[in-house]
């Protein structure tokens, strides 16, 4: 078993115009270098950055994508009204898990912050083990790095005010269990100890993947949740992504992909909210042009059926979707390269600026955020928002800000059919995405916990 970075980028650099053409143009996408030792992107190589993001226009001309920035996204989501009423994040803190983390991930964040116009936030690292040294030069270290990077800078786009903490663990998975006991060690700690309200995680492994699985045991997997069931005691809301795999998903080696449907771990656990992908199509402004469609370009947003976990009572009304298996995603925020969202980072010397990022990492963090923005309006903790959020979409889903994708593209992948965006739930978006100023204090509402 191996844990993969769900998270996909665009190196955005004038001087390597060709290079990125070559990555991004109109042909079949290639394979994702969901490697180990390699961050889960396609067509971004460390080169030096954009010293300062372009119009999406510019991005058309120069790689053929739409490129947005965080006020797009706020204009996008419906979010400026709740920013007017007070409802920023403010006393709430988001908790994000990487390994090794970025040592310059608040300097990075005071840049992007400074670039639109966002008061920035002071980020908390707790170091989890022993954590090494960054080194520049290793390229597993620089995944993450990126990875944290990206998580941050979104999570911040959607709640300001929010305050964010980056729990760094010393392992990255390799094969067998070493890396995944540590981060849910990390989180489990934090929890007991009231440090956050919402956990994002943009990593996952194929539930095919864990030892026993082939023999029809499961327990790896069963044996590691201990941290979902403390934060679901806790009122701790728990997120991961759904995957960039479509409807299957990376083998042991990290480089291949199942040919036939797969699902990944922890995102198909029932005590985590699994985060979809989706496309936005937006005007300068941030306006819609055309509704969202699913993510599926330098990767595809994962969904379907869990093998390990049947369905929970949660999913009970969309069972002619899931059938008798636990289905992902829940619901789903922006992912596509693109469409993907401006980043600033310098853990790297030799690659310093701006650069476009995409998947359902992205797609995490963002709805962490949203996640945020509820609990202060709830003033106090949604918790565990699975019962909530089929509730939500079961009465009155467009009165309660749960916005439909229905425009009938899939995410299918790497040879294997996935599933289509229809009418009401489907395995390639969940419920749907969300308006955010009908939805955040619907699911307030809805919440129960003290």
């Amino acid at each position: 078993m191996h844990i993969a970075r769900t998270g996909l980028g665009v190196a955005a650099a004038t001087a390597v115009a060709a290079l990125a053409v070559t990555a991004l143009g109109t042909a079949a996408p290639a394979a994702v270098p969901h490697t180990l030792a390699v961050p889960a992107v396609a067509g971004h190589t460390l080169v030096h950055g954009v010293s300062s993001p372009l119009t999406s226009e510019q991005c058309q001309t120069k790689w053929h994508i739409n490129c947005y920035t965080p006020l797009q996204y706020r204009t996008a989501y419906d979010l400026n009204a709740l920013y007017r009423k007070g409802v920023t994040g403010k006393g709430r803190t988001i908790v994000i898990v990487d390994s090794y983390g970025s040592p310059t991930v608040q300097h990075d964040l005071d840049v992007y912050s400074r670039q639109f116009g966002l008061p920035s936030t002071k980020v908390k690292v707790v170091k989890w083990g022993h954590v090494p040294a960054f080194d520049p030069k290793n390229s597993d270290m620089t995944g993450w790095a990126g990875e944290t990077t990206l998580d941050v800078e979104m999570a911040h786009a959607v709640a300001p005010a929010a305050k964010i903490v980056v729990v760094e663990t010393a392992v990255s998975e390799t094969e067998g269990t070493t890396g995944l006991p540590e981060m849910m060690d990390a989180e489990k700690y934090l929890i007991d100890h009231n440090v956050g309200d919402v956990i994002s995680q943009s990593f996952g492994a194929t539930e095919n993947t864990f030892p026993g699985f082939d023999r029809g045991d499961f327990s790896s997997i069963k044996k590691l949740r201990y941290a979902f069931q403390d934060a679901n005691r806790k009122h701790v809301t728990v997120l991961a992504a759904s995957g960039d795999g479509g409807a299957t998903d990376l083998k042991l080696d990290g480089k291949t992909y199942y040919n036939k449907r797969v699902n990944s771990w922890p995102s198909s656990d029932p005590l985590v909210t699994s985060i979809g992908g989706t496309q936005l199509h937006l005007d300068d402004k941030g306006n819609r042009v055309k509704p969202d469609s699913v993510y599926n370009d330098y990767g595809s947003g994962g969904g379907g059926q869990s093998h390990v976990f049947t369905r929970p009572s949660f999913q009970n009304g969309v069972k002619s979707k899931v059938g008798t298996r636990r289905g992902t995603p829940d619901i789903s925020m922006t992912a596509a390269v693109n469409g993907g969202a401006w980043i600033y980072s310098s853990y790297d010397p030799t690659a310093v600026g701006w650069d476009v990022s995409g998947g359902t990492s992205e797609a995490t963090p963002l709805f962490a955020g949203i996640v945020a923005l509820a609990d202060q309006a709830a003033g106090h903790r949604v918790g565990n928002i699975q019962q909530a959020l089929y509730g939500l979409y079961a009465h009155h889903a467009k009165a309660n800000g749960i916005v439909d994708v229905n425009d009938g593209t899939n995410n299918s992948y790497q040879g294997v059919t996935g599933y289509k965006a229809v009418n009401g739930y489907d395995l390639a978006t969940g419920v749907g995405t969300v308006d955010a100023l009908k939805f955040v204090p619907a699911l307030a509402k809805a919440s129960r916990h003290g």
